[in-house]
């Protein structure tokens, strides 16, 4: 038995997760190249390896014949009886091909055959590795930059982060440990090439469900997400179980779980809101903390137009437009956010056109005296504890 080439591939085997049947047709491709590297030719060579010891047996199947015109192809007659007496003229016997009688420059080859058949199945074993983790979230060790890109190493291989997937507000040191959303695997001459991103919408939702223990069991579902990356995100979900809060068990205890997402994407602020099927419910929510006296939404269209108390337009626009720009997105519908005193000016306002709850508004609770809009940034809310967590303070 073979020990040291079997503790070899046992060991490639481990190691590398390599087969070893992969191994075993390796090597005898080698030989059948040493063989023709050696002799010219190899179309009669054959090599078997037996798999559970290791031995193995190399052999040209030649042509008995009186006269020898291809020493390679053919063999006398004479040459044949001593191999098998029972041979006869136009018989095919087996000649024993001993590895050792190879040159220098065909075992060289042989050992770059199997080197080369090592080095593409670990190409091809971690790119399938990978590709069973395309639009899934990893964790990677930053390794350096390369220009305005930067190496993540995520184990077996190096990701590229590039420059327009990264946050601009976030700023990785060497050895520092982080979450990427892997957007595509590529299989190229070089090994995988797999590119990572920390600015995708997906990268906020796959951390929900790896976090969230009902997200991951179906019983919450995310419905649509929203993100502006590095600064704030809007997702809505649903849940299955009328037993449970969707937007409570994505909080969490006094905000656990939630927080612990915060801080994998460095502070970014995450607005929770429940889905709605009723477009106009939908939208009241996704344009949290405002409060709107009423929405009118033409499914048809796609289109919504929203009023809003005077003193709440700001915070219904959020800073820089974000809050209805980021709401706009999670509903899929185009908003027009007017506060009161704008729509009864507009030409053929009427209220009975709109929908009005008088429990989603209560004029009293939120005075003019409890909120002040010229101090209000849109910064100040966190909307991740959800609605009924915030207070004008």
């Amino acid at each position: 038995m073979n020990k040291e080439l079997m503790e070899a591939l046992e060991i490639l085997e481990r190691e590398k997760e390599i087969s070893k049947e992969t191994l075993f047709e390796a090597i005898e491709n080698s030989l059948i190249t040493a063989y023709k590297n050696h002799f010219g030719k190899a179309d009669n060579v054959k090599v078997e390896i037996d798999r559970e010891t290791c031995d193995y047996y190399c052999y040209a199947e030649k042509e008995v014949t009186a006269e020898v015109e291809d020493p390679v192809m053919q063999i006398s007659f004479e040459e044949a009886k001593e191999i098998d007496p029972a041979a006869k003229e136009g018989d095919i016997v087996r000649v024993e091909i001993r590895s050792k009688e190879f040159g220098r420059i065909a075992t060289q080859n042989a050992k770059s055959v199997i080197l080369q058949k090592i080095r593409e199945e670990e190409r091809s074993v971690i790119y399938n590795q990978y590709f069973e983790k395309e639009k899934d979230v990893v964790t990677g060790i930053v390794q350096r930059y390369m220009g305005k890109n930067i190496s993540i190493n995520l184990g077996k291989a190096d990701a590229i982060l590039n420059e327009n997937e990264q946050v601009r507000t976030e700023h990785f040191r060497p050895t520092e440990r982080i979450k990427v959303y892997i957007l595509e695997v590529r299989n190229t001459p070089k090994g995988p090439r797999i590119l990572v991103s920390r600015t995708h919408p997906e990268l906020v939702k796959r951390l929900f469900e790896s976090e969230v223990t009902e997200i991951k069991d179906g019983t919450v579902e995310i419905m649509s997400i929203a993100r502006e990356a590095g600064s704030r995100t809007k997702i809505a979900v649903r849940s299955n179980n009328p037993n449970v809060d969707a937007v409570g068990a994505c909080v969490g205890i006094n905000g656990a779980r939630v927080n612990s997402i915060v801080d994998e994407l460095c502070g970014e602020k995450i607005d929770i809101v429940n889905w709605d099927e009723n477009p106009g419910n939908l939208i009241q929510n996704a344009l949290s903390p405002a409060k709107i006296v009423a929405v009118f939404a033409d499914p048809d269209e796609k289109t919504a137009k929203v009023v809003v108390p005077d003193y709440q337009l700001s915070l219904a626009i959020g800073k820089e437009g974000q809050n209805a720009r980021l709401a706009a997105r999670l509903t899929g519908y185009k908003i027009d956010i007017k506060s009161e005193t704008q729509a009864k000016d507009a030409p053929g306002f009427r209220y009975e056109d709109y929908v009005y709850d008088d429990e989603e508004y209560d004029e009293e609770a939120y005075s003019e005296e409890g909120y002040d809009e010229e101090n209000y940034d849109g910064e100040n809310y966190d909307g991740a504890y959800g609605e009924e967590a915030y207070t004008e303070e």
